[in-house]
């Protein structure tokens, strides 16, 4: 099983060794066990990730050195700080700005040099994809057509059940759900939400349940102790059916916060819970796919 890997380099100077060992521990790289003989004496920089690249053909334009970072423009100032000290009066001839390349990148590259003129020239760079380096994951769709959707929306508190209500409509019929294939629950308060959302997926119509309520903070602990009870039963609902259920419940302080959860400031609460019960049927949909074929 591999464990590592060592790029193994020679350094013209013990001079642009040494700072280049100091460089690189001033951006972050760890420092591991160096070692010294009669002849030779090297340093290592340990970093979270490395990578072996092998190629034919015509060499690409970068430095033999390629260190990836996040933050390129940050790293960017903190070299040229480290070479305005180090190289007084030649760090602009060593250090080039970060530029765009033809592989969705931008890359800056530095060149050490000892006394003699010889060194070591590094390219730091940072991919423009913001999906570069992620691992491979099943995510879901936004595409809703042919999906069967149940609200439960809440009349306590309708002035915010009732925009919460508007933007899920909204969020499903802009994703493809059908308007037939919407089923509007109201309840009276957010208490009967769980058993109305229990009903309605063990019914075994819908593909998905979205909750919507408005609890606001009282002078008693009333408010901790119907939440604590609509979120545990919503969420058992969940694991017993295996229908996805939103959740769209507001929790607020006062009425203004609640306004501002239902579209006025923060979003549409009620819009980010439909989408969020689009995506995981997506979800589910592509998980059973995959046991299939296996």
């Amino acid at each position: 099983m591999i464990k590592g890997m060592t790029l193994v380099r020679e350094v013209a100077s013990a001079d642009a060794l040494d700072k280049f060992s100091r460089l690189m521990l001033a951006l972050g790289f760890e420092q591991g066990k160096g070692w010294q003989d009669e002849t030779s004496r090297g340093v290592a920089l340990l970093s979270p990730l490395g990578n072996l690249e092998l190629m034919t053909g015509r060499a690409p334009a970068v430095p033999p050195i390629l260190i990836e970072v996040l933050g390129l423009d940050a790293v960017h100032a903190a070299v040229e700080k480290w070479m305005l000290s180090n190289y007084p009066g030649e760090a602009g001839d060593l250090l080039s700005k970060p530029e765009l390349t033809h592989w969705n990148s931008r890359l800056f590259t530095v060149r050490l040099k000892d006394d003699a003129g010889e060194g070591l020239e590094l390219g730091f760079w940072q991919s423009e994809n913001p999906l570069h380096g992620k691992p491979a994951a099943i995510e879901g769709d936004l595409s809703a057509a042919g999906m069967r959707v149940a609200i439960v929306t809440a009349r306590w508190n309708a002035v915010i059940t009732d925009r919460l209500l508007q933007g899920a409509l909204d969020a499903l019929y802009r994703s493809g759900v059908a308007k037939p294939d919407v089923e509007i629950v109201r309840v009276p308060g957010a208490w009967e939400v769980p058993s109305a959302a229990r009903t309605l997926a063990e019914s075994k119509k819908f593909d998905a349940i979205v909750t919507l309520a408005c609890l606001i903070r009282g002078e008693t602990a009333h408010y901790e102790a119907i939440y604590n009870e609509v979120a545990r039963g919503i969420g058992q609902s969940q694991q017993d059916t295996g229908i996805p259920h939103a959740f769209g419940v507001l929790t607020c302080e006062t009425l203004e916060q609640a306004l501002d959860r239902a579209g006025i400031k923060a979003g549409n609460k009620g819009f980010e819970a439909a989408i969020a019960a689009i995506e995981m049927v997506s979800i589910q949909q592509k998980l059973r796919e995959q046991g299939d074929k296996k």
